[in-house]
């Protein structure tokens, strides 16, 4: 009897237990890694019992993957044209939100790319550029209209090496397999890359607003957890960290 009792008991807790723990998983593009990685842990602190996954990669595989019922509950893009794709689809819980603009900069691990400007690409002592792929990654999109925008796109094509996202791509510059790179601010700041080489901002002019949104996926409707992270988004500790790391938020003005 008093195993049957202490199976019960032990059955019970399980259930309560569960019934309080809370999860999410979010899908965010990689240029959100250390500013989301912070906004996570904020949010947890605050949170307790939540549990968050985050999973970072392309927007535009991601968007995919979520046409194809991948298991994500909110889904930040770094171009909102895709979750706004998802909502026509009626693949959305909610209406797409602005989160930030994004800004691209050369960055080296070696060079000093603080005293450089595109226009240094066609130097011939680089022979090898890395930027995210044009054709599914949003910043690799926009380097390619700020390549294109200084007439360069032709000469330095020939050098270019293509990472799968921005994270990928700002691997490829710090191991060495890329002399310099155009990658996200938001990765240079950080202290793990800042240590190693300069940046160089190159010019908002050159290239398409990078406007960031994010929904919640039709798989959150319901979720309670998903909504108050998304909620929490826009409260003044996340827009302090995103600010950190170099984003333009929603009703800031991106400098020219």
């Amino acid at each position: 009897m008093k195993l049957v009792q202490s199976l019960l008991f032990a059955c019970l807790f399980w259930c309560a237990a569960s019934a309080h723990a809370e999860k999410i998983t979010i899908a965010a593009a990689a240029d959100l890694k250390f500013a989301m990685d912070e906004i996570v842990t904020s949010f947890q602190q605050a949170n307790a019992s939540a549990e968050v996954d985050v999973v970072y990669g392309s927007s535009g595989k991601f968007y995919t993957q979520i046409q194809q019922g991948a298991p994500y509950d909110l889904y930040f893009s770094a171009d909102v044209a895709f979750p706004h794709e998802l909502a026509k689809a009626g693949l959305a819980a909610s209406e797409p939100r602005l989160y930030a603009f994004g800004r691209i900069v050369l960055w080296s691990a070696k060079l000093d790319a603080r005293k450089m400007t595109l226009a240094n690409l066609t130097d011939a002592n680089i022979t090898r550029i890395a930027i995210a792929n044009p054709k599914h990654a949003p910043y690799g999109k926009r380097a390619e209209e700020a390549l294109r925008a200084s007439g360069l796109w032709e000469k330095v094509e020939p050098k270019l090496v293509y990472g799968e996202n921005i994270a990928r791509t700002a691997e490829l510059v710090q191991t060495g397999n890329a002399q310099v790179g155009v990658i996200a601010l938001a990765l240079a700041v950080n202290p793990e890359l800042a240590s190693k080489g300069g940046y160089w901002l190159i010019p908002d002019h050159l290239y398409e607003p990078l406007e960031q949104g994010f929904i919640l996926t039709k798989r959150a409707e319901g979720n309670d957890l998903a909504r108050r992270f998304a909620d929490y988004m826009g409260g003044k500790p996340a827009r302090a960290i995103m600010t950190k790391y170099g984003f333009v938020l929603p009703g800031e003005v991106v400098s020219k």
